[in-house]
């Protein structure tokens, strides 16, 4: 559930992307990048002749982590980029047994079938867990096509944002939870709200990334 701040020559400033692997250990680092217009960073990835730049990194950085063993269920929500993060948590949850004795409840926003990704791994987690992860995909911008969820028998889709789909579905499920949310800051803020406010969740209990 952590971040890394990457820069690259001749590009002013750093660039916050969270880690989708966990392993202390690992040589390789893998993360999730939004190509956006205008995006200087992205753009410069997105063009020829790049590979082998060396880059630098300053990690690992955030505290929306998670700790094995514990006692709590985990809920993550996140939107777009946002479920990079999450893999991580996920992965390593699911292989020191978390969800042996735990629930998983994963919502994750995307504005329409054609932004969604890691929808082949999320669905090979839950296969792993059948009994106790859940996971549920919400598209905002476009009622779920019967073709996707005939894609997905494993997953659970719905229209909506990710924030309201997800208090829809865990009203009266909010007891001994631990809160992961990751996206843009308005998605994050919407989620915090209904966290707090609704769920009544401790800010203890809430670990979260804004990036937009």
């Amino acid at each position: 559930g952590q971040f890394a701040l990457l820069t690259v020559p001749g590009i002013t400033g750093a660039r916050a992307y969270s880690m989708v692997n966990f392993e202390g250990a690992a040589r390789r680092l893998s993360f999730v990048v939004k190509k956006k217009p205008g995006g200087a960073v992205s753009e410069w990835l997105f063009s020829k002749g790049v590979e082998g730049t060396r880059l630098g990194l300053f990690a690992p950085l955030g505290h929306a982590t998670y700790e094995p063993g514990l006692p709590k269920h985990v809920l993550c929500i996140a939107g777009g980029s946002g479920i990079a993060g999450m893999m991580s948590i996920l992965q390593r949850a699911g292989e020191t047994g978390h969800f042996a004795g735990w629930d998983g409840h994963v919502y994750f926003g995307v504005r329409s079938e054609r932004d969604g990704f890691f929808l082949d791994a999320l669905q090979a987690l839950k296969a792993r867990h059948p009994a106790r992860l859940a996971v549920t995909i919400a598209l905002s911008d476009e009622d779920v096509p019967a073709s996707l969820a005939a894609a997905y028998p494993g997953l659970a889709f719905a229209r909506g944002l990710v924030h309201a789909v997800a208090g829809e579905r865990m009203r009266g499920r909010f007891a001994d939870v631990r809160a992961y949310v990751a996206g843009p800051p308005p998605m994050v803020d919407a989620s915090l709200r209904l966290l707090l406010r609704e769920a009544r969740l401790s800010p203890a209990d809430i670990r979260y990334d804004k990036f937009s």
